[in-house]
């Protein structure tokens, strides 16, 4: 089958290659920009300015942090289609979850529903919230290649008397699928049930993505695809009981109504939520967030492709993994079998690459079966997939006990 040519690289309007705006080490291929982000470095240079001003005068500085943290908010709420008062910055993801589950009352024998295409720590704090007053939480177990109708059906399956909360993602982590969330939410509300939406990769990728998301709570990390720096979430909700919420952190502004009271909150590093706004401009203003999410799309279909292509000789089953509800700049191929069977040994195997390769990966697993997850970026070169083929492709052979093809010989 052969493989349809790779976009050209992007540039800046100034004509300096996409690729050199991000300050990234090039000795290493990136190809995991899903987990963590990476930063431009004209958002960078905003940061160490903004940190440079709170080291020279702290006393002006922190006094007036919220006052900063409230104007970026304003600026930073509209991206995601929000209102600046429905929402407030949290470190990430995670943290927004935990903000929720400290606010919920829950009784003996209640019952939350995630499901099993949800993200791990998230579905901890929902394990733990359980605990707390003795509830339980049971999975709602999803097929990969289930339709949003299927999904939407699976939830109405699930739903018992007992059930209080639902934990979903809007774009999942492992699996790197949308899930028909506002549906589901729909459908929770007519049983009273509520909805928390984990939007923890949505910002960016879907435009308003709290607005389009439904559900009672939404929040997703602004450190991803946004490009802000590492530190930069949104939690959004409008619900009648969002003064139950309370940050992580009681500050000054405690006895402030929420959202207030999380635009302070002590001597945190708020630079990062200052230079939030920054970074979506940055995109915004360079390539325009409808143009990156076409771009990031086809790069992820094109280097899926690439891969997909290297491992065909290798198995029964062809390695690309369609998806019904895909999304922009990220991509599943399927490993060969046994490798990356637990989300431990996918993470092994990460490490393991990197640690040999050079190369920057996401490996992920589903039911026992491994994938790569790769991720794209406006950054991303047809030359990175070619180095995960040539260095990757014939480790992960070997790992898998299959003998590589002589034209792919490990550097």
């Amino acid at each position: 089958m052969p493989v349809s040519p790779f976009p050209a690289p992007l540039t800046l309007h100034s004509g300096v290659r996409a690729r050199d705006a991000w300050p990234l080490d090039p000795g290493v291929i990136h190809l995991n920009h899903g987990s963590f982000g990476a930063v431009p470095t004209a958002v960078v240079t905003h940061q160490d300015a903004l940190r440079r001003q709170a080291d020279l005068s702290p006393v002006e500085w922190f006094p007036r942090i919220g006052e900063r943290v409230r104007a970026a908010r304003e600026r930073t709420a509209p991206f995601v289609g929000a209102r600046a008062d429905d929402s407030v910055f949290v470190p990430n993801a995670s943290a927004a979850a935990t903000v929720v589950y400290n606010a919920l009352q829950l009784e003996h024998d209640d019952e939350i529903l995630v499901t099993d295409q949800g993200y791990g720590a998230i579905t901890m704090g929902a394990q733990r919230l359980a605990r707390r007053f003795g509830a339980t939480v049971r999975t709602v177990e999803l097929p990969l290649l289930a339709s949003d109708d299927e999904v939407v059906q699976r939830f109405d399956d699930a739903f018992t008397p007992r059930t209080r909360l639902i934990v979903v993602d809007q774009i999942t982590s492992p699996t790197a699928r949308l899930l028909p969330t506002r549906r589901i939410a729909e459908l929770a509300a007519t049983r009273g049930v509520r909805t928390l939406v984990d939007g923890a990769h949505a910002p960016g990728l879907i435009a308003d993505a709290a607005a389009v998301a439904g559900g009672d709570w939404w929040f997703g990390n602004l450190h991803k695809w946004p490009c802000a720096p590492r530190g930069s979430a949104l939690l959004v909700t409008n619900a009648s009981d969002r003064d139950e919420l309370w940050p992580l952190i009681d500050s000054w502004a405690a006895n402030e109504p929420y959202p207030v009271r999380f635009d302070t909150q002590g001597t945190i590093d708020a630079t990062t939520y200052l230079s939030t706004p920054v970074a979506i401009d940055y995109i915004e203003g360079e390539f325009g967030w409808a143009n990156a999410r076409t771009a990031m799309s086809e790069r992820a279909d094109a280097g899926a492709e690439i891969i997909a292509e290297a491992l065909r000789p290798y198995g029964d089953e062809d390695p690309l993994t369609p998806l019904p509800s895909a999304v922009p700049s990220m991509r599943l191929v399927r490993l060969p079998l046994g490798l990356g069977a637990s989300r431990e040994e996918a993470d092994e195997l990460r490490m393991q690459l990197l640690d040999e390769t050079g190369v920057e990966t996401a490996f992920t697993s589903f039911r026992g079966i491994g994938y790569f997850r790769l991720s794209a970026h406006l950054y991303t070169e047809a030359s990175d997939f070619e180095a995960f083929v040539e260095r990757c492709i014939p480790q992960i052979l070997q790992r898998a006990g299959i003998r590589p093809a002589p034209s792919l010989v490990i550097p």
